[in-house]
């Protein structure tokens, strides 16, 4: 069979009536193409138009959303404003009127502390002043102790101050006359019937102030030697009028109204103060009398407590009869506790048997067995006796105590 030459002028099949060559078929297919080309673009146009307005959109809703929070955060922050500003206000309101009151208070206190000071310049003004009176005092008290009798009766005055106020009264007597018809400055009554002890308060000053006043070392010499002198006839007489056996103690004592004249006799006379010491006469100064009066005070009252102990004593007889009784009825009162103790402890005991009982009654156990010896009875078919007899009912209590 011969091959059938091919051209493109010819038809290849028919389709109806109408020949269909191969250039129509080319012409057909590049119709296809571009019209299938053409229906891709406008599908793309259309989706970029549709993408272009979604993204449109979107943008107009998040520039709607941005602007409500735009809003939003306007309103917040004008609130947290007027906020800032009330506190703002306050706080500077509230200083001011601190600031104002420590001002105030500044202010009053400044007032106070000028007062104050006005006072205390007022009292330096008085002390000025008693200064001044003091220093016309001296001058008195100088022209004082020039005259003896006067300066005899300011050494009495201090010794007579230091004794009453240290000792209470009755316990000395001032210018007290003895049996020899002597009048000693004070006299100290002693303790347990033992007799009173002589205190003298005359001392020589005439030549003590004659030897301070020496303007020469050969003056001063024989103001010291008079002063020597003095004070033996002093002591002398102390010893002889004052010193009575059975009436006065046998020791006196020299009151020296000067502590500075005291240390001066003491180290510049050791004579004078040892030929006292031979005679039982005692120098003593402001606060040596003051501490003599201090331990005859503590003496006094000592004797006073032993004077009472007959009393203290009956009291504490009192005080131990009182203890023993509390005692016993202390010991009675513990066996009271004891008992009701016991009598407790025996409810508690009782009280749990009665708790064991109720809880093992709450837990009973109900069985229903079967007698064994007993056959099985005809039933009605379902394997149930026909006695009525179901079971039995087993109580079982164990009573422990």
């Amino acid at each position: 069979m011969e091959p059938v030459p091919f051209s493109f002028d010819q038809p290849l099949f028919l389709i109806g009536t109408l020949p269909v060559t191969a250039g129509h078929l080319v012409t057909t297919a590049a119709l296809l193409v571009v019209l299938f080309s053409a229906i891709m673009v406008r599908r793309a146009r259309s989706a970029r138009a549709t993408g272009r307005e979604e993204q449109m959109s979107a943008l107009i809703a998040a520039q709607t959303e941005m602007q409500g929070r735009i809003a939003a955060m306007t309103e917040v922050l004008g609130a947290r404003q007027a906020e800032l500003n009330q506190s703002l206000s306050q706080r500077i309101d509230g200083m001011t009127h601190r600031i104002g009151a420590s001002i105030s208070e500044q202010t009053k206190a400044t007032h106070e502390n000028l007062r104050r000071l006005q006072e205390r310049l007022a009292v330096i003004d008085n002390a000025q002043n008693n200064i001044q009176s003091l220093a016309k005092d001296m001058a008195g008290l100088q022209s004082i102790l020039a005259n003896k009798q006067t300066r005899g009766a300011f050494g009495q005055s201090r010794m007579e101050a230091i004794v009453a106020d240290g000792l209470p009264m009755g316990a000395f007597a001032f210018q007290a006359t003895l049996s020899n018809g002597a009048r000693p400055d004070c006299t100290i009554r002693m303790p347990n019937g033992q007799p009173p002890l002589v205190i003298d308060a005359k001392f020589p000053l005439e030549a003590w102030n004659s030897m301070r006043d020496a303007a020469s070392a050969e003056r001063r010499q024989q103001a010291a030697q008079a002063f020597r002198r003095d004070m033996e006839v002093h002591i002398r007489d102390i010893a002889g009028k004052y010193l009575l056996p059975g009436e006065t103690q046998d020791t006196a004592f020299l009151f020296v109204p000067s502590e500075s004249i005291f240390a001066e006799i003491h180290e510049h006379f050791e004579a004078v103060v040892q030929k006292a010491h031979r005679q039982r006469i005692v120098i003593v100064s402001p606060s040596l009398l003051l501490l003599s009066i201090q331990v005859i005070q503590a003496i006094l009252k000592d004797a006073r407590m032993r004077e009472q102990a007959h009393l203290i004593q009956s009291e504490v007889v009192r005080l131990m009869e009182d203890l023993s009784r509390l005692d016993e009825r202390v010991r009675k009162l513990q066996g009271h506790f004891a008992m009701t103790q016991k009598d407790v402890e025996d409810i508690l005991i009782s009280s749990g048997k009665l708790t064991r009982r109720g809880a093992k009654i709450e837990a009973l156990e109900l069985q229903a067995e079967a007698d064994p010896r007993q056959g099985e009875k005809p039933g009605d078919g379902s394997g149930r006796p026909m006695d009525g007899r179901m079971g039995q009912l087993k109580l079982r209590v164990v009573d422990e105590d």
